[in-house]
């Protein structure tokens, strides 16, 4: 594969978490941070009006505007439409940056620990991903791949890209802990990009578990769409943990458990996200895979 040319580091495509739009806003105020022998770096804010009143978003999610038919209708006319528009044209393969890695900053409400998910499960992203592994033994690594290659998320702009995900922090919240594990994350891949140029990269000799996402799970609803139970406090901050048939999911207000009716074991990840609730996603389930990079 060609090396890479660019990497581009983006914070605040959800307005209120601070962890990515800090660390923008760090490496603007200390360029020197992110400079590496052979390759540009750039960082800027996915949506700076939604940074700037501290909202997930405007009008509706940016991190939901990038699929192509969207990409390319002219008719769309929110703000988080228009600047999908534009972070396409900056960050895109039209741009002449074939070989651009993005790296996309995000916080959650959900107990997700430091975790990377990856665009695609393309050779680099997985050998970038068993390093940081090697690294980083707490890290997670999840895939949320789109079987047609047409995905609604920012990071779908390039095959080489990656989501870092660090949590539990409430929105609009720095957590200083996961500031400092974030930035040692990206200093780390910095640092692996550059000697992957140089082709200086040690093999990692060991197997990546990776977490391949199933499906959303939403809450209980009653017949006029009311949730009707919430997340079981045996299985709340549990993220990544197994959840087994019979194991309790949900837990009603009049205090009724409501079992995982599953017949195989899954990995719930996002579990009671904050901003997952207009979705009607109160998780995800997962695979729990080995892979070798």
């Amino acid at each position: 594969m060609n090396k890479i040319k660019r990497v581009a580091i983006i914070g605040g495509t959800h307005g209120n978490e601070l962890t990515g739009i800090y660390l923008v806003k760090k490496f603007d105020r200390t360029p020197e941070l992110m400079v590496r022998s052979n390759f540009e770096t750039i960082a800027l804010l996915a949506n700076p009006q939604a940074c700037k009143t501290g909202t997930r978003y405007i009008d509706i999610d940016l991190n939901r505007c990038f699929l192509h038919q969207d990409l390319e209708n002219p008719n769309l006319s929110s703000y988080e439409a228009k600047r999908a528009k534009e972070l396409y044209h900056i960050l895109g393969s039209q741009n002449g940056h074939q070989q651009d890695l993005i790296v996309d900053l995000h916080s959650t409400t959900a107990n997700m620990g430091l975790t990377l998910i990856l665009a695609s499960q393309h050779l680099f992203n997985l050998q970038l991903a068993a390093h940081l592994t090697s690294v980083y033994p707490n890290l997670k690594i999840l895939v949320s791949e789109v079987e047609n290659q047409d995905s609604p998320l920012l990071i779908s702009i390039s095959e080489l890209g990656c989501t870092v995900e660090v949590g539990a922090v409430a929105q609009g919240v720095l957590d200083a802990s996961l500031f400092q594990e974030t930035e040692a994350l990206i200093t780390t891949i910095l640092d692996w990009v550059e000697a992957y140029n140089q082709g200086t990269i040690s093999p990692v000799k060991h197997s990546l578990t990776i977490y391949d996402r199933i499906q959303a799970i939403d809450y209980p609803r009653t017949e006029s769409g009311e949730i009707e139970a919430m997340i079981h406090p045996r299985l709340q901050f549990r993220d990544y943990e197994p959840l087994n048939p019979g194991d309790p999911m949900f837990l009603t207000f009049d205090g009724e458990s409501i079992a995982y009716a599953g017949k195989s074991t899954v990995y719930p990840i996002f579990i009671n996200e904050a901003a997952y609730y207009e979705k009607g996603i109160a998780m995800y389930f997962t695979q729990k895979k080995i892979v070798i990079s």
